[in-house]
């Protein structure tokens, strides 16, 4: 095969390895009532048990970073890959509340592990082609879960077991990972370099743009229904639009997002993203009627798309720590901040009302937007 050929079966391969997490998170969303319903369990408990894959991805992060050094990335994206199409099944079977949080924490280190190495994956490809790629394979976790939601529904409305269903899923899964894990890096870091160092400096600094990015669309995924049905009024069925048009724009705009990037540079770009993200979050907070607040989830879908994958590509493009351990560094920031503001938010919003709490995640933004002027990598 040519270097052309080669390069270019890479860049599929790293897209595919985007896929398959986007793909299998979008498996658990829809098993999610039949997984309540299964094991009796209330809200609240159904909640506890949501932590446990929150907790399995936090903590095998800095753990696929060290292993991805020491493996290479090939070994723990397969390894990863086996593991999430072992355990979805189980998703579908665990019959009470203890193996189902199990179940979930093995599930989610294993989407928590693929998702950090496929970042470091991305990185490589991207220096060697010379170009900005990032946005692009981001926008493939996008729409493996648009489809991956879409497999399920399609299925499960055809009356088929749920876990026949999951078995259908899995096997795409198996056959992206096949068809593409031959192309994925196996290159080591060297021996001497270390495995686990703590985040400093200009990584530390990244990463804590980071998690104020993903706080960012963690408010988008868990509380602009709850907005829409308790501020707005908008009947519950029609709640979940503003989240729908939200995802849907960011997924578009990363697919295009490359283009955008090269031309105005990382550093720019996250500039324009957060200004733009904390504008929407602004206009669909004041803005009335709800109809017109849509063009705010557009704002906020258009501006946050470009910001993380610049944030990995500036943290695997320096040189002050080794690049897989500064990614690894980064996306555990990130998640936390997934993790963490959904919890910041319902305590504003308890103390202070919803739209004084997304109020502070536009002013959150802008800080992101303001200190972008001092991240030089």
């Amino acid at each position: 095969m040519s270097v052309a050929n080669r390069a270019r079966a890479e860049q599929h391969a790293t897209r595919a390895a985007f896929f398959i997490p986007g793909f299998a998170t979008a498996l658990w969303a829809t098993l999610v009532p039949f997984a309540k319903a299964r094991t009796g369990i209330n809200d609240a408990t159904l909640g506890l048990v949501l932590l446990c894959l929150g907790a399995g991805s936090l903590l095998a992060m800095p753990l696929s970073g060290v292993l991805a050094a020491r493996l290479g990335c090939r070994r723990v994206m397969v390894a990863s890959s086996l593991l999430i199409c072992l355990t979805v099944p189980g998703l579908a079977l665990a019959g009470s509340a203890w193996k189902l949080g199990l179940v979930l924490f093995v599930f989610g280190a294993a989407v928590g592990a693929m998702d950090c190495t496929m970042n470091v994956q991305a990185v490589i490809v991207e220096r060697e082609a010379r170009r900005v790629m990032m946005s692009g394979f981001h926008a493939f976790f996008s729409i493996g879960g648009f489809l991956g939601a879409a497999t399920m529904t399609v299925l499960l409305s055809a009356h088929l077991p749920t876990l026949v269903s999951v078995l259908v899923g899995v096997g795409a899964m198996l056959l992206v990972m096949l068809l593409s894990a031959a192309y994925w890096h196996s290159e080591r870091m060297p021996h001497d370099t270390p495995m686990l160092v703590l985040p400093h400096g200009i990584v530390l600094f990244i990463g804590v743009l980071a998690f104020v990015a993903f706080l960012g669309e963690g408010a988008m995924l868990d509380w602009s229904a709850v907005f829409l049905s308790d501020v707005r009024r908008v009947d519950a069925s029609l709640a979940g639009i503003g989240y729908v048009t939200f995802t849907l724009t960011m997924t578009v705009a990363r697919l295009f997002g490359d283009a955008l990037v090269a031309r105005v540079g990382r550093q720019r770009a996250i500039v324009f993203g957060a200004l733009l993200a904390a504008a929407g979050v602004l206009v669909l907070t004041l803005v009335t009627p709800w109809q017109a607040s849509l063009a705010g989830y557009v704002l906020v879908g258009l501006g946050c798309a470009n910001i993380a994958p610049a944030l990995f590509s500036l943290a695997g493009h320096q040189t002050r720590m080794p690049g897989a351990l500064a990614i690894t560094a980064v996306s555990t920031l990130g998640f936390a901040g997934i993790l963490a503001g959904p919890a910041l938010i319902g305590f504003a919003a308890d103390h202070f009302g919803l739209i004084a709490a997304f109020i502070g995640v536009a002013t959150a933004l802008l800080l992101v937007a303001v200190s972008t002027r001092w991240l030089q990598v």
